[in-house]
């Protein structure tokens, strides 16, 4: 197997364990590692004014993993080789993506979490299956190279929370909304009664919910066709800001597709225009000049890091797609923002501060990659998905989605404005080195793009 960049294919081993190396030598911040090279800026102007600069918003989203399932150890970063379970100290082993799926719902969470004392991870994953403490684990970092160059390059984001605690449906709706409460104090929790968890539903499904003593009741609450709050598709069309989802398909990719869960988006005319399918087109869009203002990406079940399908294409795809908008005319004006949407069950060690009774949930890795993105800079501040979307509010110049007494979070979230400088030129791209590289993914067969991501 080769890595694969545009210029060149050179051996995967060797460009793995040489390209680690070099970045774990000028990555910042670590004991007795020496700080990464500030990279030269000519200053333009002063201040920090997103929507001045920033004209595009790609977010990434890809599945299931803690931010020390992916970054354990990276210099300069809250990201210990240990955990604790239960009162003892347990050394993270080393895994590939033939590893264990750890279940990863609301009650995981809570084992897991144990009051902030994040000790009870031990609690997960099938011991007979994948032998003691499976959630103590870390992906080998020569098979993430793509993560880590970015990490290096651009800049590694070390306290990112989802707005609940939870797995993959939750996180995706407010990932869109900033909330997914149903009143002020009952909110979405976990998945729906029947697949594929949306708008197109057979009749009778039900989701389940949250109150606010932190109880959850299975499938106690509306077919999953929301009207209930506001997401960005309302306020982005009320704008003239154009946006996209990409999706494996158009009809029924389940909780990877959002909007089909929104009733505003399923029944009006954004579905046929903004739904993107598949997924891949976003590796031509760019280049044929289609970029939106703001992208959603998400992957096939292949491409997209889940344990389960036991893949290691996923750090490919994020590099084909970054390649895509850098390598287009949008660089200049783009930022890209890739994160997990929730830790999968894996051990992380910080503790997510609590907001409200949904969360914060437990930490995920997130990079932002753009021009004027720091370089090499390890941003040690608190966001939350509803960061994102502030972010893009600032970008566009776009009010709130609704007040914080009603559950929506990007009034309260902090932007992700620290992760850029602006008085720097922006950087030229320089392409992500990948094990395949985009033909692989244009060229993928529609099983691929039709099996399910996730299903928790």
């Amino acid at each position: 197997m080769r890595l694969w960049t545009k210029e060149r294919r050179v051996p995967s081993k060797a460009l793995a364990h040489a390209l680690l190396l070099a970045l774990v030598a000028g990555c910042s911040g670590g004991p007795g590692v020496p700080a990464a090279a500030p990279m030269p800026a000519t200053r333009i102007a002063a201040g920090n004014p997103v929507g001045k600069y920033i004209k595009h918003v790609v977010v990434i989203i890809q599945e299931n993993r803690s931010f020390e399932n992916f970054f354990a150890g990276y210099p300069g970063a809250d990201a210990p080789l240990w955990g604790l379970a239960g009162t003892k100290k347990v050394r993270l082993h080393a895994i590939t993506f033939i590893g264990p799926d750890i279940e990863h719902d609301w009650n995981s969470s809570m084992r897991e979490w144990d009051h902030g004392k994040m000790d009870g991870a031990y609690q997960l994953g099938n011991t007979q299956l994948w032998g003691k403490d499976p959630a103590y684990a870390y992906v080998e970092h020569s098979l993430i190279v793509p993560y880590w160059t970015m990490a290096h390059d651009y800049v590694l984001v070390d306290h990112m929370f989802p707005t609940e605690f939870g797995g993959s449906f939750t996180a995706h709706l407010t990932l869109v909304a900033g909330t997914d409460n149903l009143k002020p104090k009952l909110a979405e929790v976990d998945f729906p009664s029947a697949a594929p968890d949306d708008c197109d539903s057979p009749p009778g499904t039900t989701s389940s919910t949250l109150n606010d003593k932190r109880h959850e009741d299975y499938y106690s609450g509306p077919y999953p066709c929301f009207n209930e709050f506001n997401t960005m598709a309302e306020t982005l069309d009320a704008a003239n800001v154009s946006w996209k989802f990409y999706a494996t398909k158009l009809l029924d990719a389940g909780f990877w597709e959002p909007f089909e869960a929104i009733k505003y988006v399923r029944y009006g005319p954004d579905w046929e225009k903004n739904i993107i399918a598949p997924q891949s087109r976003i590796l031509t869009d760019p280049g044929q000049g289609q970029l939106a203002s703001v992208t959603w990406v998400t992957p096939t079940a292949k491409d997209s890091d889940h344990p389960a399908h036991r893949s290691s294409l996923g750090p490919s795809w994020v590099a084909s797609v970054v390649n895509a908008v850098g390598e287009s005319k949008y660089w200049k004006s783009t930022a890209i923002v890739i994160l997990w949407d929730d830790w999968g069950g894996w051990y992380d060690n910080a503790p997510p501060p609590q907001l409200d009774f949904r969360g914060l949930g437990m930490r995920v890795p997130c990079l932002i990659v753009s021009p004027y993105a720091k370089h090499g800079y390890v941003d040690h501040t608190q966001y939350e998905y509803g960061s994102i979307l502030k972010f893009i509010e600032e970008a566009f110049n776009l009010s709130p989605l609704g007040p914080t007494d009603k559950g929506y979070t990007d009034s309260r979230a902090t932007s992700l404005e620290d992760a850029f400088d602006f008085t720097q030129r922006p950087r030229p791209f320089k392409p992500l080195p990948s094990v395949v590289g985009p033909s692989h993914f244009l060229h993928e067969s529609a099983a691929d793009e039709a099996e399910p991501v996730d299903t928790e």
